[in-house]
């Protein structure tokens, strides 16, 4: 049986390309020296495309060296390195990999917020350092008395939030409406939550509509008392307003695993000693992350066995229901 032609346009975890190898005729795009010329020589054959956040856009130039493209398979949640309008104005299918990865993304915010506000990597460099021998290590704020305001209330959105009131810590929420049956108090507006609260966790997701979506009227409203965990896309934060934020304490801290440039980080935050910063690795388990590519394989071989995509994204041609 004649296997069908799909375009990897980035390196999976080992065990996913091998999975990969056996179902499709593979391509990598990442081993061509010259792309435009390969897309050229293989685009016509190519019927799928596996892709990766933070890699390759793609978009209407990606696709137009591929005239007889179905279906981009996206690795993660956020898509937003996919043109998934002009996706669908071709006819062409796009899926994400949603739900495999909620609970490693909520176990790593838990970890990324107690982190931050326990300031634990500082301790534990203040510790490797010497410096315990001389002095204690400075106290530090607390998750104590705190309001929690989480910005986008998804599926992660959501698994956070119950995590968080665990804790027994209150919660509240943003997002475009208030949602039936969720028991957090909802608020219109970000700014109106920003007040309300002395954190927030931005899982929103990325793309055109929420680019600087935490300017420095949010941070502001957030106070300096205030900590800001992301863990959505670099590019919800405005950057700059963040880090003029941190140096005059118009909040009081900030855990980031993701930026607007990465795997570039400014200077100016890597200098800041009272931050934590991680680099996007809020899902990156063995474990999750080959869930996460089992999903885009399983999208690929769902779809050319003509049973639909599994998890389709919302702008996506496709309306029928996967067998």
């Amino acid at each position: 049986m004649t296997k069908t032609d799909v375009l990897m346009t980035a390196p999976m975890m080992p065990l996913v390309m091998e999975r990969a190898e056996a179902l499709f005729t593979l391509h990598r795009l990442w081993e061509a020296p010259d792309r435009a010329a390969y897309l050229k020589e293989v685009g016509p054959r190519i019927r799928g495309v596996a892709t990766s956040t933070g890699h390759r856009r793609t978009d209407a130039a990606f696709f137009d060296p591929l005239p007889n493209l179905e279906i981009v398979s996206s690795f993660g949640v956020g898509y937003d390195n996919v043109d998934a309008g002009e996706a669908a104005r071709r006819g062409i299918v796009v899926t994400n990999t949603p739900d495999v990865l909620n609970d490693e993304v909520a176990d790593f915010t838990i970890g990324l917020l107690l982190a931050t506000i326990r300031k634990l990597p500082q301790a534990e460099r203040y510790l490797r350092a010497g410096h315990w021998l001389k002095a204690p290590f400075p106290l530090s704020a607390t998750l104590r008395d705190r309001r929690i305001g989480i910005v986008g209330l998804g599926r992660i959105g959501k698994a956070i939030a119950q995590r968080i009131a665990a804790f027994d810590v209150e919660v509240a929420y943003h997002g475009r409406s208030r949602q039936e049956g969720v028991a957090y108090a909802y608020y219109p507006t970000l700014v109106g939550l920003a007040e309300a609260c002395d954190v927030l966790v931005v899982i929103t997701p990325g793309g055109a509509e929420t680019k600087n979506l935490i300017n420095a009227e949010v941070l502001r409203a957030l106070g300096p008392n205030g900590i800001l965990i992301n863990v959505a896309r670099g590019s919800v934060v405005d950057e700059q307003a963040l880090i003029e934020a941190l140096r005059s304490n118009t909040i009081l801290t900030a855990g980031l695993d993701v930026f607007a440039d990465e795997p570039r980080v400014p200077q100016a935050l890597i200098d800041m000693d009272h931050i934590v910063l991680m680099p996007h690795v809020a899902s990156a388990s063995v474990h999750t992350r080959t869930a996460m590519g089992q999903l885009v394989l399983d999208n690929l071989a769902s779809w050319f066995a003509g049973k639909g995509p599994l998890t389709p994204v919302p702008e996506t041609p496709w309306k029928g229901a996967a067998a």
